[in-house]
């Protein structure tokens, strides 16, 4: 009997795939390279921050959740929470990693499995946004070292992605098309998304 694995992916417009004419974003596609079958919720919308996120986590992923099975989650957001706005950030980077923090040992006191993705660059931003980006996803790997949970860079090699550049300029100056989608989903399944479905505990 195989186990019922359930999956919440929850985050901002990159993990709900907008731009992707497809349809699929990069969870789309990490899900159709996956063997193990696998329960999936995209828990994604647009513009959240960490704020957003944290907010609304456990309210969606509980009900997502079933006692027994192997109940799993997926974070990723950041990107937003270092858009500039109005001449300032949108949310302060100490406070979006104690949104993470939060976020993480709630995952572990429901024993939920959780894994973090770092947060894709917006092109149109500029060099300033990718320099906050880079410092946060950082800091965001520590904090998931710290607490044993697998973490996921992504940032610097979207950046230098040609496909992922030309397709987010060619769009809304954030999300790419097809392609990038494609590129981040290689990236996380380079890494380590398969050990992790399998066995996340070894």
């Amino acid at each position: 009997m195989s186990r019922d694995i359930r999956v919440s992916f929850i985050g901002d417009s990159f993990v709900q795939g907008i731009g992707d004419p497809e349809h699929r974003g990069w969870v789309g596609r990490v899900l159709q390279a996956t063997a193990s079958e696998v329960t999936p919720f995209n828990l994604g919308i647009r513009r959240n921050t960490s704020d957003d996120v944290l907010r609304r986590c456990w309210q969606e992923v509980e009900p997502r959740t079933l006692p027994g099975a192997d109940n799993r989650l997926i974070v990723s957001f950041g990107s937003n929470d270092t858009v500039e706005e109005d001449g300032r950030v949108r949310v302060d980077p100490a406070r979006c990693l104690d949104n993470l923090a939060s976020i993480l040992d709630g995952s572990r006191q429901r024993g939920v499995t959780a894994l973090v993705i770092g947060p894709p660059p917006v092109v149109g931003a500029g060099e300033a946004h990718l320099r906050r980006a880079l410092e946060l996803a950082e800091e965001m790997a520590a904090i998931c070292g710290q607490r044993q949970v697998p973490f996921i860079a992504t940032t610097r090699a979207l950046a230098e992605d040609a496909t992922w550049i030309r397709e987010a300029l060619a769009g809304d100056g954030a999300h790419p098309g097809s392609g990038g989608y494609t590129k981040l989903a290689d990236l996380v399944l380079a890494d380590l998304w398969h050990d992790w479905i399998t066995d996340p505990h070894r």
